[in-house]
Parts: C-alpha cells; sequence; structure tokens
C-alpha cells in the first residue's frame, strides 16, 4: 500500500474562500435524495462542501439546488475489481488536487474507494458515515467480501459515525471497527426531519389517485425492492383485504435496478393490483403521508430509516420490523408497531389492529409527532453534527474550528 502523505494543514485550508474543505462522497445519485439538509448544515456552519458522486441528473440537480460544488467518479455500486481499481486512483486524483481537511464517505462501495483514496492522500479528518449494513441480507462468500470491505472502510477512516443505535451495536459486534471507533451522536438519524413540511395537514392527493375517501389506506415509502420487505408486503395486504375489503396500498417509491431488485412477476402483479396505486419516484412525498391512515416499512435492514421519522412528524402512526435501525425509529406501543422480519401475517395482523381502532391509530400518530419535535428535528440533529465535525477540526490542529458557526440553530432548514 502506497504510504501516506502528511499534506501541510496550512496547505489544505488555504482555499479560495477561507473555508475548510469538506468532501462528502457517496455511490449512486439516488443518495442525492437525502442529502440537502446535510449540505445545507454544512455550508451554514463554515464548510466549503464538495460533493462526489457517480454521474447522473439527480447530482446535477442537487449541485443546482444546493449551490455546491460536485465532481463526478464513476462507482460500480455491484463487486468489479477492474473499475473500482480504476475509480480509486481517480478518487486519489480528485483529493490530491481538492486537498480536503476533512472526509465524509458513506454507502459501501463510495466508504471503501473513498475513505481507501482519503489516508492514501493523508487527509487530516477522515469519518465514514456508516448509514446501515448491506452485508445483513447476504450469506456465504458474499457475505465474507462485504465485511471484510466495510472493516477496510472503517480501518482507512479515523471515526465511524453509526446512524442508530442498533447499528452501532451491530457494527461492534460483527466487529466492523473497534468499539471506541464507533460513533453515535445524539440518538442518532443522519438528519432528522423538517416538521414544517412533514406535519399533519388535509389530503389533497386521494382524489388525484382515484383513492375512495372512505378506504382505508396503507401507505409504504422509499424503494421497492426485496430489502425493503416487498415481497411480504405485497402477500400481507392480500391477506388484509380479506379482512378490510375496502382497504388500498399506496406505494410512493420506485423499483431500484439493484441487486435486491423484486421480481418482474412481483412487479406486473403490484402493477396490475385493482387495489394498489404505485406512484412510481415522487419529488415531494409530504402531501400522500397526509392521505395515509398506516404507514409500513417492513424492512430487513436499515441504518435509521427517514421515511418512519417523516410518516410520524406528519401524525401517522408506523408498523415496522425489530431489524436493525427500524427498531429505533418507533417506540413500541406507543408512536407504532414493531413486527418480526419477513413475516407477510403480523404484517396484516398489526395493520389491521390499527385500521380497526381509529382511536389508537390518532393517539399513536400524535404521540409520534411529539416524539420526533422532541428529539429529531432536523436543526437540532444536524447541530449536533456540526458540534461533533468542529471538535474533529480542534482535535487535529489548531483554527480549524474559528470559521465554523457556533450556533447550532443556524444550521437547520
Amino acid at each position: 500500500m502506497m504510504e501516506e502523505r502528511k499534506p501541510n494543514k496550512a496547505v489544505a485550508l488555504r482555499e479560495r474562500d477561507g473555508r475548510p474543505l469538506i468532501v462528502l462522497g457517496i455511490t449512486h445519485p439516488q443518495t442525492c435524495l437525502i442529502l440537502p439538509a446535510r449540505l445545507r448544515a454544512l455550508k451554514a456552519a463554515g464548510f466549503r462542501v464538495v460533493l462526489i458522486c457517480s454521474p447522473g441528473t439527480l447530482l446535477d440537480r442537487i449541485a443546482r439546488q444546493e449551490c455546491v460544488e460536485t465532481v463526478s467518479v464513476r462507482m460500480q455500486r455491484g463487486l468489479s475489481p477492474f473499475a473500482d481499481a480504476v475509480s480509486l486512483v481517480v478518487l486519489c486524483r480528485v483529493l490530491h488536487r481538492l486537498r480536503p481537511v476533512m472526509t465524509e464517505f458513506s454507502t459501501p462501495k463510495a466508504g471503501l474507494l473513498g475513505n481507501l483514496a482519503a489516508k492514501l492522500c493523508g487527509v487530516p479528518v477522515r469519518v465514514y458515515m456508516l448509514r446501515g449494513l448491506r452485508l445483513e441480507t447476504l450469506a456465504g462468500l458474499r457475505f465474507r467480501l462485504v465485511l471484510a470491505a466495510e472493516r477496510l472502510a472503517s480501518a482507512c477512516a479515523h471515526h465511524v459515525v453509526c446512524n442508530s443505535r442498533s447499528l452501532q451495536a451491530k457494527a461492534a459486534a460483527l466487529r466492523v471497527a473497534p468499539a471506541g471507533k464507533l460513533h453515535l451522536i445524539g440518538n442518532g438519524s443522519s438528519q432528522g426531519v423538517d416538521i414544517d413540511r412533514f406535519s399533519p395537514g388535509a389530503d389533497k392527493v386521494r382524489k388525484g389517485l382515484g383513492i375512495p375517501p372512505e378506504a382505508p389506506l396503507i401507505g409504504f415509502v422509499g424503494r421497492l425492492t426485496c430489502d425493503k420487505g416487498i415481497p411480504e408486503l405485497i402477500d400481507a395486504f392480500e391477506l388484509i383485504l380479506g379482512a378490510v375489503p375496502m382497504a388500498r396500498l399506496l406505494l410512493v417509491g420506485w423499483f431500484d435496478d439493484s441487486d435486491d431488485a423484486v421480481s418482474e412477476d412481483l412487479r406486473r402483479r403490484i402493477e396490475s393490483h385493482p387495489a394498489i396505486v404505485y406512484t412510481g419516484y415522487v419529488a415531494d412525498t409530504a402531501p400522500y403521508y397526509r392521505a395515509m391512515d398506516v404507514m409500513v416499512l417492513p424492512t430487513w435492514r436499515e441504518g435509521f430509516p427517514n421515511v418512519v421519522l417523516e410518516a410520524a412528524a406528519t401524525g401517522i402512526p408506523v408498523v415496522t420490523t425489530i431489524s436493525t435501525g427500524s427498531r429505533d425509529a418507533v417506540v413500541p406501543e406507543v408512536t407504532g408497531l414493531l413486527i418480526p422480519v419477513g413475516y407477510p401475517q403480523a404484517i396484516a395482523e398489526a395493520v389491521i389492529r390499527l385500521i380497526r381502532n381509529p382511536e389508537e391509530r390518532w393517539r399513536m400518530g400524535a404521540a409520534a409527532r411529539a416524539w420526533v419535535i422532541e428529539q429529531f428535528v432536523n436543526g437540532h440533529v444536524l447541530g449536533q453534527t456540526m458540534e461533533f465535525y468542529r471538535a474533529l477540526l480542534e482535535a487535529s490542529g489548531p483554527g480549524h474550528d474559528a470559521v465554523l458557526a457556533t450556533d447550532a440553530a443556524a444550521v437547520g432548514d
């Protein structure tokens, strides 16, 4: 391995506008959907921000909307040794040219290649943002390979930030990194939730979607993949229809072209089902939550699911699983219900219970919004992150934190 270089920190900070440079790196442009609040917080805290990602329209869009610099570096999501080697060389060149004082890489492939490149380039502060563990739904050789990649990514970083308590525990149990290297900021969540945007209000989408106003509406928001529990959800919905014939299922999301994609048969079943409404990608999901009676996330693995916080902020009870990450996003029997992973019958029973008990549904929804306001307002969550990053810069050398905002409220939306 190339010997780590120790760049002059004064040079690293001598940017064209005097701000310390942080480079964020992700693998696929779709992750840009969850980055706007984080990018704004970093800019408000005093950072110059550069985002590295594979090319795509979502990357171009976030560059325009958030006025951040971007660098396109093509990275494959799956195993591809030759392409990965090329990506690593390009990342090293980019980081050598930019000379950031800090990097934050996340998502599996960017986490591996980005942190390795940052180490080779001697970046003073290297953070691996662990948003989840893809290996939790793998087995055999693939599991071992991905675990080795996670350990290497973590070894190249100075700090591994986990976005939920159960993810931190799982990472420690799998020895992804030493326990002392794994950090949980606050109560978790990488960005919190905008409680003004996601708030209770009148339903304005049912009519346009052809959903009767009296129909009990079960909602799902996110990628339509196997790891998100879509096969179990569709099977559960058939059971729900047997008990509540007027029920409808609203799928707000898209069929993701990934290694956990649903089968073509299941996709056709969803698209042709008379009681299922499939929207495809939606830029603003907030109005769709307001149409729901219950939100369901039957996922097999998470880091900390943003959609659960969004539904909770809207005053909607959530049914989700006891999987890593998801269990932290619900207060059982208070803001929603937790169920085992992989059981359509459990999904159906929980949903039917809430549909048949509107008073319990209202109570849980009200408690969910109050809980989010208390712990997960995005300004508070991101403010804690900026405080953590300020401390990392201060520890890496004198004067790095002087240009950063000290008011946590300044970094919120």
